[in-house]
């Protein structure tokens, strides 16, 4: 308590009372343990987390939360105890009881239906039902805006990638949080919106945007949710910032970070609360006790410690250390003490706090928050795109019809009958790299199968029964699978985060193109795809016709989106932030006539172009050893359409640009502009051309941006003003969502080694590899390759094998012969040099070729994709090559590549829309 003229109580001189009100604890299990009782009576301890560990239904919370206070108000303490919970709602929710608790969609989920009223009324409802049972604190809303939004853990947690839209849904959060009388905390300050997990040993998440960056989308939210005054905490999270003006290991333990950036520009003026010291990066750098005593020195009020008791007894240790040292002050400690008694004060008493009202009111309001729970969940199902009108199935799809539902083998939501169910089992679990920094295991509960066999009986019921039901995984598109997509009329797929579980989009795709070869033969083959995580698996890839996007797979969500399938409801749902937003189309400019290239009359003229582009250009761009003949394919299997703008009297061209069609897939691999020419429409002629002989293509279905055979282009080269990728934007392309292909090379490879472990490590996974040539054993090599990439790429592998003598396919096997990965190795002698010019040597010297890496995203991807690059260096070396050149790798995957001694040389990004959205 504090005194009227705001100075401190006698009591808090005491340091160990003192020090207790800064930590924030948590335990294992669902009764007091000695551990936690300890804390609270001996140590003073003055706030605790509770994780879904901890809770089984709402009646054992109340119970367990009231004795709780108990203990604390027995022991002494002055204010009752802080009681914080995660419940974010969608699938991240602590506290699960489906007769009590009512269940609602996820922040993207609440976002989709455009409605802020929405987002205030059911964040008054989750608050009301946890305070009911004891809590005090909720540990929302995320203030997070996504950058690179598929990419990113985070996903349906935040509200999406427009800082606006995320301001305006989190203060509706944080008034209804209020208004029902919890605190609220903000999270994950300064961001996790746009965190990259760079491959050190200690798995630390990186931000690398610079501040100027953050400030201008990621704080956004945090900054307008501080100026609406209603936000007691901020939570601190541990992630690194790596960018020019700060480089901070872990930002709850930077004062950069807290005191400087959220205190003092920001003007937060309440409790800051760190992430869990728990951590192994933490731990192995500062050990506990340092770390603990950093993150005062930050600026933190409370630091969390969740589970560990001789960690947490550490943490205590090294607080009094560091007051004892001089190194944290009472001064220090007094300050943050009365910010987290004013929070206390403002939402708990004595009165409150051993008299939750627990069932009473729960079984009330429940029946108000069931309907409030729906009404949401309906209005949250968004149909991004029905271009054959299969909505409603009602309508589409006889009775007698056959319907095929393929669900993904995933981990059930905390949010589900099916997650209880493990958890009263004692189903244990090992969270992958993301769960363990997103969720920090507080609300996350692993394991595999049945999370979709209410959907099923769902249709079924409608259907009288008619429904057939198999899950899909990672070894593809299986006899089984193909034998039902034969016997359906209609096929649902069910996708969970696909552009985290890359096997999902293989499978998707795999089964579309099946769908559009059987309605080729007049058969009734309609699909529709359900994204259930992130809406962004297949937004911008509009050969998937029908796409429905859910926000969340929980079982209330599972029963809107039956709804929604048989018309009971007509979706109303959107894509939030930047997708919502209607595309812009550019004005047509001047006209230019666009001429079909001949290369006898032109290939001279194309040579001294490239030649002008490569003086004007950096070296990173590859018209330094690009030649007329990189664009021509002659491959029976790529039609070819190359155009020219040029000048009739001198034979100059101003202009080229080169298109390719293979099943399916129209791609522009190639379009430039003399320097000289620029900004009068010469470029913008060119695309209109290139795009009007792809669109007249029989059987199109993605337009696409970059090739990687031939690769002079693989995509739009990044370069640091964003230059290039804003004229696309310009012409009408959506580029919010590239495939990101980076070319990587070894410049010395006689003085190259193999990492130290890295072939034990192999060894250990029982991966082996061998080396074919020729067609004659590449039916399951090109099998692999078009299940997990594109045509293209089919017919690169097709173009490598051939070549017997100068280029080969390295396999990657299990121990059972099951193909985990291929790559392409080829000699300096190798015509593939002609086509990807990163293999063309400009000094003279041999250059190894290793291409196109094709490794499905498992858990043992990483060491595949290393292994098959080892592989590749190891062939170069012998054939006497002085570089290694590996183009390209995907996303992210260049990462364990840099730790083997691969150089980034170039950066492309691929980009595919929709035919339809074509505007050119």
């Amino acid at each position: 308590m504090t005194k009227p003229d705001g100075q401190l109580d006698p009591l808090w001189q005491n340091l160990d009372w003192a020090i207790g009100q800064m930590l924030i604890m948590g335990w294992d299990g669902t009764e007091i343990t000695p551990q936690i009782r300890n804390l609270i009576e001996n140590h003073h301890l003055g706030s605790i987390i509770l994780t879904a560990k901890n809770l089984k239904s709402a009646e054992q919370t109340a119970s367990l939360v009231q004795e709780l206070q108990t203990i604390a108000h027995q022991a002494g303490h002055p204010q009752p105890l802080l009681i914080a919970l995660d419940q974010e709602n969608g699938g991240v929710n602590s506290l699960f009881d489906e007769d009590y608790i009512g269940q609602f969609p996820s922040a993207m989920g609440i976002a989709a239906t455009g409605s802020t009223e929405l987002a205030y009324s059911v964040a008054k409802a989750t608050a009301t039902e946890v305070s009911a049972v004891g809590v005090n604190l909720i540990l929302g809303p995320v203030l997070d805006v996504l950058t690179n939004a598929r990419h990113q853990p985070l996903g349906v947690r935040a509200t999406g990638d427009d800082p606006q839209e995320a301001s305006q849904f989190c203060i509706a959060a944080i008034n209804g949080f209020k208004d029902a009388g919890v605190a609220t905390c903000g999270k994950h300050f300064p961001s996790y919106g746009n965190i990259d997990f760079l491959g050190s040993s200690l798995d630390m998440p990186i931000i690398t945007q610079t501040l100027e960056e953050l400030s201008l989308s990621a704080l956004v939210p945090f900054r307008n949710a501080i100026s609406a005054g209603r936000l007691d905490a901020m939570f601190v999270g541990g992630v690194g910032i790596q960018s020019a003006g700060m480089n901070v290991m872990h930002a709850c333990l930077s004062d950069q970070v807290v005191d400087d950036l959220l205190r003092n520009e920001l003007g937060f003026k309440g409790v800051a609360i760190s992430e869990c010291l728990e951590m192994q990066s933490l731990i192995q750098e500062y050990g506990v006790k340092g770390g603990t005593v950093m993150a005062v020195e930050a600026g933190n009020d409370l630091v969390l410690l969740c589970r560990a008791h001789d960690v947490q007894l550490e943490a205590i240790s090294g607080l009094k250390l560091g007051v004892e040292n001089g190194i944290i002050s009472k001064e220090r400690i007094h300050t943050s003490l009365k910010r987290v008694l004013k929070m206390k004060s403002a939402c708990t008493s004595w009165q409150k706090a051993l008299n939750p009202p627990g069932l009473s009111l729960l079984s009330k309001i429940h029946p108000s928050h069931l309907a409030l729970s729906r009404k949401a969940y309906d209005q949250s199902i968004t149909v991004v795109r029905d271009k054959d009108n299969l909505l409603p199935l009602s309508q589409s799809l006889l009775q007698d019809e056959e319907l095929l539902l393929l669900t993904p083998l995933v981990k059930p939501l905390p949010a589900s009958a099916a997650t209880k169910s493990l958890l009263e089992k004692g189903t244990k679990a090992n969270p992958s790299l993301h769960e363990r920094w997103i969720h920090q295991e507080r609300g996350a509960i692993m394991s595999g199968e049945g999370v979709f066999r209410e959907l099923g009986r769902s249709i079924a019921r409608i259907r009288n029964g008619k429904l057939l039901h198999t899950s899909y995984t990672a070894n593809g598109l299986r006899p089984v699978h193909e034998n039902l997509i034969n016997r359906a009329s209609a096929i649902i797929i069910v996708t969970a985060d696909a552009n985290r579980n890359m096997y999902q989009t293989g499978f998707t795709k795999h089964v579309a193109m099946m769908c559009h070869m059987l309605r080729g033969t007049g058969q009734k083959k309609s699909l529709i795809v359900v994204a259930v995580s992130s809406p962004y698996d297949f937004a911008m890839d509009k050969s998937i016709g029908t796409y429905v996007c859910t926000f969340d797979f929980t079982e209330t969500a599972m029963a809107s989106l039956v709804r929604a399938l048989y018309g009971e409801i007509t979706p109303q749902g959107s894509m939030p932030g930047t997708m919502r937003k209607s595309k812009k189309v550019s004005k047509t400019r001047q006209q230019w006539l666009v001429e079909n290239y001949d290369r006898e009359r032109d290939g001279v003229a194309l040579e001294e172009l490239l030649r002008t582009l490569a003086r004007s250009s950096t070296p990173s761009l590859p018209y330094l050893t690009t030649t007329a003949h990189s664009f021509e394919l002659h491959n029976p299997h790529i039609e070819e359409a190359h155009f020219v703008v040029r000048n009739s009297s001198t034979k100059t061209l101003y202009g080229f640009v080169a298109t390719y069609f293979t099943r399916g897939l129209g791609a522009i691999g190639a379009l430039f502009v003399d320097p000289t020419k620029r900004n009068v429409s010469i470029g913008r002629s060119l695309h209109r051309r290139a795009l009007r002989a792809l669109l007249q293509k029989q059987g199109l279905n993605t337009l696409q941006l970059g090739l990687t055979f031939p690769g002079v282009f693989p995509g739009v080269p990044v370069d640091e003003s964003g230059s290039n990728k804003s004229w696309f934007d310009n012409v009408g392309w959506d580029t919010q969502f590239p495939k990101r292909l980076t070319n990587m090379v070894i410049d010395d490879l006689g003085a190259w080694t193999a990492p130290e472990g890295l072939l034990q490590s192999i060894q250990r996974a029982s991966i082996s590899f061998d080396l074919i040539h020729g067609l004659d054993n590449a039916e399951s090599v090109l099998n692999h390759v078009a299940t997990h990439a594109g045509p293209e790429v089919v017919e690169l592998y097709r173009f490598a094998l051939q070549e017997t003598n100068t280029s080969g396919v390295v396999r990657a096997k299990n121990s059972v012969d099951n193909l985990l990965g291929t790559v392409i190795i080829c000699t300096a002698a190798s015509r593939l040099s002609t086509y990807i010019p990163a293999l063309h040597s400009i000094h003279g010297e041999d250059i190894g070729g290793i291409i196109a890496p094709v490794v499905p995203s498992t858990a043992q991807s990483r060491l595949i994709l290393q292994g098959l690059a080892f592989m590749g260096v190891r062939q170069n070396k012998a054939h006497k090559s002085a570089k290694s050149v590996l183009s390209w790798v995907l996303d992210e995957a260049h990462e364990p590549l840099t730790a083997m001694g691969f150089e980034v040389q170039q950066i492309f990004d691929e980009i595919t829309n929709s035919p339809e959205n074509a505007v050119g």
